[in-house]
């Protein structure tokens, strides 16, 4: 039995939301996958709570119905369904009044000895109410953790507000604050990447890397989350937290460990490390868009603003694109830029890191031969993960040198015969185990807004409109501008073909 499917200690779920879209597109599936593989006790629980006023039945057939349409339909039995239902249990309680929480409170007796998981699938402002309410009715041990879903907050004050109401009843070891995007396989393969390998780490440094790019693109637009994404926009809801841990796994020291604190320090460094984008230099770092009608997969779809819900109609200046230029200033990376952008409505839903190399200093080679392309590094997050290494080599055959771009390719389903955990297993699991390695500090989250915000900031002083793009499009045409006023252009064409 491999480490990621042993057995976890035993544990009570209790999962706040747990009607949600989250809870039921991807936390039951994920705890049903790891009952699935053997890793779940025969007496763990997983509870769902919810102001939705549902009979523990009522709520058992909705969470099969949400099984049996997220799973593949390989991934779900009856026997499987058969166990994982009887550990599910449904409580209704309020986090804003007293209501239900008497009863949930007699749910958890007598298990105050095993690990007690709240997983606060709600909004970020009730995250400090639900936690009082958890201290007022003794339901916080020593064995509890909290997990937070992003965002947690939206700007440094609230996101300090949330993580002061939550600490006071929290310990900061119990608190997990979870970014999926870090349970992915391709991204703790780029840890191993970088330290297991001697390969490339003696050229990660500004010497040897020209710039990187780090693109998260969506095909789909607001669905249904209009009201809310019109007060959050790309910038909080995607930058501020899946696109700077990847910065800052790119772009960290090595760790003396994968200790759990070890990793984080070294995350935190690279935060306090990014040159500020103010108003003196928004135009030339930023770009922010939002689409207008177009077509995704050869389907016709709306712009932002007709989407249910997205500003009722109305002109809205929200961004559904952002684009940045990002300096990290220290000694390892001054000098190299790393671009970042993410985006609806483009077109392709794609996850990527590209390492660029520099160019070789002189070529060799006769003129016939072809042109030199810079060695790239592609590290495909989703989908068809893979890690991909662009190199010049001869094209075979007779009649002199001629060069041509070849790949060395590693793809994890072909490499790997086995089926990958999804990110929320992982996570999920680690919780469990009391392993807070892949989760934020709070002193990440905090440094994240705190950069995060001067560009807020210096939008608003400007009060620039967003740029329009047509969806089915990689953006706005300023976000080619802001790339290639550097003699650099960006890699789509790989991540449509793949």
């Amino acid at each position: 039995m491999t480490a990621h499917t042993a057995p976890v200690d035993t544990f009570d779920y209790l999962v706040f939301g747990g009607t949600g879209d989250l809870a039921l597109r991807k936390l039951l599936p994920a705890l049903y996958l790891r009952d699935k593989a053997g890793q779940i006790t025969g007496d763990s629980r997983v509870m769902a709570v919810s102001r939705s006023q549902l009979s523990p039945a009522e709520y058992k057939a909705k969470a099969e119905e949400a099984l049996r349409q997220h799973l593949h339909a390989d991934e779900f039995d009856e026997e499987t369904w058969g166990r994982f239902g009887a550990r599910l249990d449904y409580v209704a309680a309020d986090a804003t009044t007293t209501h239900g929480w008497g009863e949930l409170q007699e749910h958890l007796k007598g298990r105050d000895e095993i690990v007690r998981v709240f997983y606060l699938a709600t909004s970020p402002e009730l995250f400090g109410p639900i936690s009082e309410r958890l201290r007022a009715f003794g339901l916080v041990t020593e064995k509890s953790r909290v997990v937070l879903e992003k965002p947690i907050g939206r700007d440094l004050a609230s996101a300090k507000r949330i993580n002061d109401e939550v600490g006071s009843v929290f310990a900061e070891e119990q608190i997990y604050r979870i970014d999926h995007y870090l349970g992915k396989e391709t991204v703790q393969n780029l840890l191993a990447l970088r330290f297991a390998n001697s390969l490339f780490e003696p050229v990660w440094d500004a010497g040897h890397v020209d710039h990187v790019q780090i693109t998260v693109a969506e095909t789909v637009g607001v669905e249904g989350r209009g009201g809310y994404y019109d007060n959050s926009g790309a910038l909080r809801d995607m930058v501020q937290n899946h696109l700077m841990q990847l910065l800052c796994l790119v772009g960290m020291e090595p760790p003396v460990s994968l200790d759990q604190e070890a990793v984080r320090d070294e995350k935190i460094k690279v935060l306090r490390s990014l040159k500020p984008i103010g108003v003196e230099n928004i135009a030339a770092s930023t770009v922010r868009g939002q689409y207008r009608a177009g077509a995704v997969n050869g389907a016709a779809v709306g712009a932002y603003a007709e989407e249910a819900g997205a500003g009722n109609g109305k002109p809205s200046n929200t961004e559904t694109f952002v684009a940045l230029k990002v300096e990290i200033e220290n000694w390892r990376w001054s000098g190299v830029p790393f671009y970042l952008r993410t985006g609806k409505r483009m077109p392709a839903k794609v996850s990527e890191i590209v390492i660029q190399f520099r160019q070789v200093p002189h070529s060799i080679f006769p003129r016939g031969a072809g042109e030199i392309t810079p060695n790239l590094l592609i590290v495909r997050l989703q989908p068809d993960e893979s890690i991909r290494l662009n190199l010049m080599a001869k094209d075979p055959g007779p009649g002199g040198m001629r060069l041509r771009e070849a790949s060395l390719n590693l793809s994890f389903a072909e490499t790997f015969k086995s089926r990958f955990p999804d990110a929320y297993e992982r996570l999920l699991m680690d919780v469990v185990r009391g392993n807070p390695t892949l989760f934020m500090r709070r002193d990440e989250v905090e440094a994240a807004w705190r950069w995060t915000e001067s560009i807020l900031d210096a939008w608003e002083a400007r009060g620039d409109s967003v740029k329009p793009y047509i969806a089915g499009t990689w953006g706005p045409s300023q976000s080619v501008a802001l790339i290639e006023r550097d003699g650099r252009t960006w890699h789509d064409d790989a991540m449509t073909t793949g």
